[in-house]
This record gives C-alpha cells, sequence and structure tokens, in this order.
C-alpha cells in the first residue's frame, strides 16, 4: 500500500485524518465518456471486460480524464454466476439477462464454487495490467456482487423493479434460499481475496437490490452474508459495503468488520452519522441525476453534501452509478468541488 502518490482513500477507509475528502464515482469507469462509447462500438461488452487490455484502459480512463482519487477496475457483477457455470448474456441499452434461472435443488447442486481464480482469471489479469499502468497514482478498488443481488438476478433471470420471483423463492424455500446464497458467498470470498492478490487495494460490495426487502428479511437473507464476506477479506484489504436502500441497517452494519458504508440519497447524512454513531466511515450520496443540474448548482450541492458529512471518515461519491447521459464537464465538477473543498 505504500509508494501511492495520492492515498487519500485508504487514509479514509483507515479513519486517518486527511487534508479533503477523496472522490471518487461509482460506474465512473464507462458509459458517460467518449472514449468509452468508441471502444463499445467496436467490442461486445463481454470483451470488453474479459479483455484485461481493454479493461485496464477503461478503467484509466476517468482517472485521467476527470481526476478521481482512485480507479475502479471496468468489470460487471455477473460475473460471478458465470463462474459458477451460468450463462449470462448482455444486450447494450437492455441489460443483462440469464437464460436458464435456478428453479430446484437440483440446479443450486450443480452450481460450481471451486476455482474463482481460474474462472476469473481475465480479472486478475487486468487488475495485474491496472496496478502497472496506475504505478502508484491512485488506489485501485475491485468488487463483486453481493450474494442477495447475484441471487435475485438467478432466480429472476433479468432485471426487476420488484424482484418478486426472487422473493418468493426465498420465502416459499428458505433452506434452499440459504443454501444458494451461501454458495455465493463462498465465491465471492474466494474471488475477492484473488482480488486482493492481484493488486486491489479495497473492495466494494455492490449489493444494488437490497432495499427490496423488509428491514427483516434483510436480515435474514442480506446481512449475515455481507458480514460473512466483510469478516472473511477484511485482513486482505479494507471492506466498502454498499447495500443501496438499507438505511434500517445502518447501526448493525456499523458495527460490522466494513471499513465504510455507501450511501444512496434516502438518507441524509446527518442521520447516517447518528445511526453509526459517528464510527465508521461513510461514502456517498450524491444523487447522479443532480449532475444534470448546472455546474455552479452541482458544485454548491456538493460543498453542502461535505458540510453534512464532515471532511473526516467520509468518502464522497455518488448515491448510485453515474448515468450516462451526464456530461463530462459535469462529473469533473463534481470531482473539482470535493477537491476544492476547505
Amino acid at each position: 500500500m505504500s509508494g501511492l502518490k495520492n492515498d487519500l482513500l485508504l487514509k479514509a477507509l483507515k479513519k486517518e485524518p486527511v487534508s479533503r475528502p477523496p472522490v471518487w464515482m461509482m460506474r465512473q469507469a464507462g458509459r458517460y465518456l467518449p472514449d468509452y462509447i468508441k471502444l463499445r462500438d467496436k467490442y461486445d461488452f463481454f470483451t470488453r471486460v474479459q479483455t484485461p487490455e481493454l479493461a485496464t484502459e477503461i478503467t484509466l480512463q476517468p482517472v485521467n480524464q476527470v481526476g478521481v482519487d482512485a480507479a475502479i477496475i471496468f468489470s460487471d457483477i455477473l460475473v460471478i454466476p458465470q463462474a459458477m457455470g451460468v450463462e449470462v448474456l448482455m444486450e447494450e441499452g437492455k441489460g443483462p439477462s440469464l437464460p436458464k434461472t435456478i428453479k430446484t435443488k437440483k440446479d443450486i447442486d450443480a452450481l460450481n464454487t471451486e476455482n474463482a481464480a481460474e474462472h476469473l482469471k481475465y480479472v486478475l489479469d487486468a487488475l495485474t495490467l491496472t496496478k502497472k499502468e496506475l504505478n502508484g497514482l491512485v488506489p485501485l478498488i475491485c468488487f463483486a456482487g453481493a450474494p442477495w443481488t447475484i441471487f435475485c438476478y438467478m432466480i429472476e433471470g433479468k432485471g426487476s423493479k420488484t424482484w418478486d420471483k426472487a422473493k418468493q423463492f426465498a420465502y416459499t424455500e428458505p433452506g434452499l434460499a440459504h443454501q444458494l446464497l451461501q454458495k455465493i458467498t463462498a465465491i465471492t470470498i474466494d474471488y475477492l481475496k484473488a482480488q486482493t492478490k492481484a493488486g486491489a487495494d479495497c473492495v466494494q460490495v455492490f449489493d444494488s437490490w437490497a432495499g427490496s426487502l423488509s428491514p427483516e428479511d434483510f436480515k435474514t437473507f442480506a446481512q449475515p452474508y455481507l458480514t460473512q464476506i466483510a469478516d472473511a477479506v477484511k485482513d486482505d484489504a479494507p471492506v466498502i459495503l454498499f447495500p443501496k436502500g438499507t438505511w434500517y441497517a445502518l447501526e448493525d452494519l456499523s458495527k460490522s468488520s466494513a471499513s465504510a458504508i455507501g450511501l444512496d440519497w434516502t438518507v441524509s447524512p446527518k442521520q447516517a452519522r447518528a445511526f453509526t454513531n459517528n464510527n465508521i466511515t461513510l461514502q456517498g450520496n450524491f444523487d447522479p441525476a443532480k449532475l444534470l443540474a448546472p455546474i455552479p448548482q452541482i458544485k454548491q450541492w456538493v460543498k453542502e453534501m461535505i458540510d453534512d458529512f464532515g471532511a473526516q471518515k467520509y468518502i464522497a461519491n455518488l448515491g448510485h452509478g453515474i448515468t450516462p447521459n451526464v456530461p463530462v464537464d459535469h462529473a469533473k465538477a463534481f470531482v473539482e468541488a470535493v477537491k476544492e473543498y476547505a
């Protein structure tokens, strides 16, 4: 970890004093950058993910063009189902689909949970190459999807607003649901550990669909697996947990082994600090849609956000991924506003 020219992110994760908060953006490597669109027009999605040179090039774009304080590897959360033997298709503009969903115990028993590093070697190769290219400029973040979110895709077969099928499976077949969640957890832990060996300075676990669960059901089907991952990986690298839409779990999660919790915009900075007793680093929670506002307004809102969170034990970020319609100079303005914070 030494030898970094910019270690603000790692300092914030260790709760060490910083001159200003570090800043990066979820989905910063991708859809809103013209140079990314050129590559997208040339290569299909999984070619971009599975070719280390392309993944590295895409990962470096926002570091060089937007000025963020960390790189996050260009990949996808659905590489885990692929490694488990499930087909994943990705259609531009339509999102993912999994033609063969998990329905029975036999389907779950047939899933592979071994050799994550072998199956996902292309991600690890991209990490190693990116680390070399970064040459200590900023830390490198790697990530995985959380078990509940991956479970949702594997049962549902595609994106959903309500995740009815996934929830029905969890509620009617809880034993099988936990068997599947545990399998996903096991391979995810191996994958994250392999990432840290390949050069990731910290890891983030995206639980994008956690907010579809009630507080009680989150405690049953999501939280135990998030906690298990944080416990298993904490000695390898700092862990950021991002269970979107679960402000009600902040107090519990603040007592976990995670180094930070990512927040969406449904909780205010002051509430989040109160729920977590100010004893963990918080990350977020700017609404990406606000990046479409005029630049002076963006800068004003960013300043207010940092004022509310406080500059220490805080990582400036969005409350979810940056959207494709955000102008690059607006993304830059967000980053600059954090860098200008005094």
